[in-house]
């Protein structure tokens, strides 16, 4: 079976997903196109040989509907051969499709993909593409649907997460990544997001802040409210009976930001860097995604990981470094306990709490973090995983060559 090699990557910076934040005037197209286009220009790629371009996207409606990746290919004017497709596994969805990117290669059926993602969340809303899960009675009482903030709030219940714990993790999450912003360590793979004349917009990730457990005390919770009067709180107790009462501890200070950005992975065969005169940076060594509890929701990153490695004849003591999207504190804290993990070998340089988290291109984002932490640190493997809506998981280990 051909192995698929991960030759680059870039990003957007994230911006602010309202209004008022730096992206909102560029459109999801050309967030992807300009994503496209630096994996392009970066290695002077001719698109001809690109057989397929997966992109993520969760909210595909009005202005990221109509198959954006293919859009976005013909837009950033790759050859016309150039495939194009939409997936959406949520919170996932941007490393679902390097996986399916790779798997491609992996397959023998292409030579060269990008895997990736975009969602600009401040033009398209989330949840602006309704569905069943949420708005049908029937399958909402079926599955004791709650929002995925009652789930976090029901992990920190469930395991035993106090509001000092969450608050303390999203504090040294806002340092790490002040840290690597300080250090440069993002400058590789971020490439600054330019409007029609080519004037920069944004090149840092605007929602990183100074933030001290005094300042996240402030904050009331955010779905307490919702919880309570709304009956959530009541399906979550419902559905794990063992939990008397729901104790919200999440806010938007320890819950990711809403955020604009896209993201690119370029993925081929050995033979075909070797032809276009690219440099292999590392190999995917296997994926894997699952189906877990869709009430409590978040806790599928450690189901996922462990799936993983398992395909890949590993253990988690082979992986020097990992990535969990910090969707909220306590899904990381439950990701480390579950599998124990130190926190000096999991989000070293901070996450979505810090940055933000634009659902579609995550996946991709974290995965390009985790690769050029690999390198700067001289390791040699790594694991990035995510938590996702209606109780799954997806992960990715990739091992440098």
């Amino acid at each position: 079976m051909p192995e698929a090699y991960i030759y680059d990557h870039v990003r957007t910076p994230r911006g602010k997903g309202k209004k008022d934040g730096s992206l909102h005037e560029i459109t999801p197209i050309q967030l992807a196109t300009q994503v496209l286009a630096g994996l392009r220009d970066r290695n002077g790629l001719d698109t001809a040989c690109v057989d397929d371009v997966i992109l993520g996207c969760v909210s595909p409606v009005g202005e990221q509907g109509a198959d954006i990746a293919r859009v976005a290919a013909i837009n950033a004017d790759f050859d016309q051969t150039v495939a194009g497709v939409q997936i959406n596994r949520f919170c996932a969805s941007g490393l679902e499709a390097v996986n399916m990117a790779a798997s491609k290669v992996m397959s023998g059926q292409s030579d060269l993909t990008i895997g990736g993602g975009v969602e600009s969340m401040s033009r398209v809303p989330i949840g602006a593409d309704g569905g069943a899960w949420v708005s049908d009675p029937a399958v909402a009482i079926k599955t004791y649907f709650v929002p995925q903030g009652i789930s976090a709030d029901l992990i920190a219940t469930k395991y035993g997460y106090s509001r000092d714990d969450v608050d303390a993790y999203a504090v040294e999450s806002q340092k790490r990544a002040a840290a690597a912003w300080a250090e440069g360590r993002f400058s590789r793979s971020v490439q600054p997001v330019k409007d029609v004349i080519g004037m920069t917009v944004l090149d840092h990730d605007e929602m990183v802040r100074p933030t001290t457990m005094q300042s996240l005390g402030g904050l009331n919770p955010s779905f307490a409210e919702m919880g309570r009067n709304y009956g959530f709180d009541s399906v979550a107790v419902q559905k794990y009976p063992q939990v008397e009462r729901i104790n919200h501890v999440h806010h938007a200070g320890n819950s990711s930001g809403i955020v604009d950005g896209a993201a690119g992975v370029l993925i081929g065969t050995r033979e075909m860097g070797e032809q276009l005169g690219l440099r292999p940076r590392a190999r995917i060594r296997s994926f894997a995604s699952i189906g877990s509890e869709p009430t409590i929701m978040l806790t599928g990153p450690s189901f996922s990981a462990e799936k993983a490695l398992k395909r890949a004849g590993m253990s988690k003591a082979d992986i020097d470094l990992w990535e969990l999207n910090e969707a909220f504190a306590a899904v990381v804290l439950c990701f480390m306990d579950a599998l124990d993990i130190p926190h000096d070998r999991i989000n070293v340089n901070g996450g979505a709490i810090a940055m933000g988290h634009p659902l579609g291109a995550t996946g991709a984002m974290i995965l390009g973090v985790l690769l050029d932490e690999m390198e700067r640190r001289d390791l040699s493997t790594g694991l990035a995983t995510l938590c996702v809506g209606a109780g799954m998981g997806t992960a990715t280990i990739v091992e440098r060559v």
